[in-house]
C-alpha cells in the first residue's frame, strides 16, 4: 500500500508519494521531474511505481507548468531552456527543505526525470556530489548545442552561457562518480538518440562508465515504456 499526495515543500506545491504510514518517517527519496507542457500529476505513475518499491517521491512542477502554469501556452513555448535553468537553480532549495524536514534517511537522495525532466537531472549531477544516483530517461546533457534545434531561444537572452555551466560537457567525472541510468527510444523524434549515444561514448572514451547503465529500445519514439519505468525502478532499488 502506498499513499498519495500534494503538498507545499520549500517554495513550491510538490506531488509526494510514499509507503503507506511512512509520511513522515525518513526514507530515500527519489525527485522525480517531468517533460516539457506536461506536469507532475501526469508523471505521476512513476511516483506510484517508485513509492510501491519502498522510496519517497518528490514531484515538483516545472516553473509555468502544473500547478505554476500561467495559462499562456505561446509564451511558455519560446521559454523552454529558462524553464529548465529555473528547475536547476530551484533544486538546492527543494533538497534543503527535504532535510529540513527530515524526510531523508542516511543521505540517500536520488535525481531522476524524463525528457526536459531527464535534462534537469543530468544538470544536477553536475553541481550537487550529495545526489547518489540519477536516472535520465530521453534526456541530453548537451544544452549549449542542443538549443540551436529544439526550442532555439528566439532572441538572444544569455541562456546559453547560463546553461553553460550546467552541461555535462566539462562535467564528465562527476557524472562518472556515482551510478547513473540512461534510456532513450532508439527512433525518438524529439530529442534524439545521439544525444545519450554522445554521452555514453564520451563517457567510455575517458574509462569513466564503471557507474553508467545504458539502456536503448528499438523502435521506441519520444515516449515512456514500461520498459523504461520498471528499468528506473530496479535501478533505484540497487542503487539507492
Amino acid at each position: 500500500m502506498i499513499e498519495l499526495e500534494t503538498r507545499r515543500l520549500g517554495d513550491h506545491e510538490i506531488l509526494h508519494a510514499f509507503p503507506a504510514g511512512k509520511g513522515e518517517q525518513p526514507l530515500p527519496v527519489v525527485v522525480f521531474y517531468h517533460g516539457f507542457t506536461s506536469s507532475k500529476l501526469v508523471y505521476s505513475y512513476f511516483s506510484v511505481a517508485l513509492a510501491q518499491a519502498g522510496f519517497r517521491v518528490v514531484m515538483p512542477d516545472a516553473p509555468d507548468h502544473g500547478a505554476r502554469f500561467t495559462g499562456n501556452e505561446q509564451a511558455r513555448l519560446g521559454q523552454f531552456w529558462h524553464i529548465l535553468h529555473a528547475s536547476l537553480t530551484e533544486f538546492a532549495g527543494l533538497r534543503a527543505a527535504l532535510y529540513q524536514a527530515g524526510l531523508v534517511a542516511d543521505d540517500r537522495l536520488a535525481v531522476a526525470g524524463a525528457s526536459m525532466g531527464g535534462m534537469t537531472a543530468l544538470g544536477i549531477m553536475t553541481h550537487h556530489p550529495e545526489v547518489k544516483s540519477v536516472a535520465c530517461l530521453m534526456g541530453s546533457g548537451y544544452f549549449t548545442s542542443l538549443s540551436q534545434t529544439l526550442f532555439p531561444p528566439q532572441e538572444s537572452t544569455g541562456i546559453e552561457a547560463l546553461l553553460a555551466d550546467w552541461e555535462v560537457t566539462r562535467a564528465l567525472p562527476h557524472l562518472a562518480d556515482r551510478p547513473l541510468l540512461l534510456w532513450h527510444g532508439e527512433a525518438d523524434d524529439v530529442v534524439p538518440a545521439a544525444e545519450t549515444f554522445r554521452l555514453q561514448q564520451a563517457l567510455q572514451r575517458e574509462g569513466l562508465d564503471g557507474n553508467l547503465t545504458c539502456l536503448w529500445e528499438a523502435g521506441v519514439r519520444h515516449r515512456i515504456t514500461p520498459t523504461a519505468l520498471e528499468a528506473t525502478v530496479a535501478f533505484f532499488r540497487q542503487h539507492l
